[in-house]
């Protein structure tokens, strides 16, 4: 990717969106690119980090492993996203390991450079702030979600929590558009995939969900006209 195209492709970056072409070329002369692998560990759960990471292209997963060594998908990124702000930020461990579920072009930020960027432009500040105000709202999503007993409650709640970040309205209902598979529905729930497939037959069956081309999920009217019930 040339300059040309970081340049646009930052533009439409929700942390950077607010900047000029100017301040972007800036920010674009910080920025260093690798490659990772899919199933590359990019990120160690308990390293110390020191770069914040923009994904050009490709897709990854945030995930911590419980005592019992089961893998629970925390947050997945696509293109446009970023990770690592946390330890960056705060000088701690990472809280959670960072996986790439295909092969990506990820953008890497050095501290000093991350910093200088933020106290030289309000605008990115600001943005950031929004979104981390979004990901702690998706946290405490994700724990309401984690102590619901009922395998159908937990799966349908998971499948409103990524219309905010990936829903597309449509006249029939919203599309996902983001790929899952059953396992990774089962790591972002906590339940098994034998119990994932089967609460997913049964929203087809009734209708509440719809599984269209490239496999992604449609959800009908008549599954957000529950939203309410589900999430109170």
């Amino acid at each position: 990717m040339d300059d040309s195209h970081k340049n646009e492709f930052l533009k439409k970056t929700q942390l950077f969106s607010s900047l000029d072409s100017k301040s972007i070329d800036n920010i674009i002369t910080r920025m260093v690119v690798k490659q990772f692998r899919k199933n590359e560990t990019i990120l160690y759960e308990a390293d110390t980090n020191k770069y914040m990471y923009l994904i050009l292209s490709g897709k990854v997963k945030v995930v911590r492993t419980t005592e019992d060594g089961k893998e629970i998908i925390l947050a997945m990124h696509q293109s446009g996203n970023f990770f690592g702000e946390m330890s960056l930020i705060d000088g701690k461990t990472t809280p959670a390991s960072v996986i790439a579920t295909s092969d990506s072009l990820i953008s890497i930020i050095s501290q000093p450079d991350f910093f200088s960027i933020l106290f030289s432009q309000d605008k990115v500040v600001e943005n950031l702030l929004k979104i981390l105000c979004t990901r702690l709202r998706q946290s405490w999503d994700t724990i309401q979600l984690l102590n619901f007993n009922n395998a159908s409650h937990r799966t349908k709640m998971l499948l409103l929590m990524l219309c905010d970040e990936y829903g597309e309205k449509t006249p029939e209902g919203i599309v996902l558009k983001i790929k899952l598979t059953h396992q990774d529905i089962s790591d972002m729930t906590g339940l098994t995939r034998e119990t994932v497939t089967r609460v997913l037959d049964k929203l087809q069956k009734s209708k509440e969900i719809s599984i269209i081309e490239n496999k992604a999920i449609r959800l009908s009217p008549d599954f957000l006209r529950d939203d309410f019930d589900i999430r109170t």
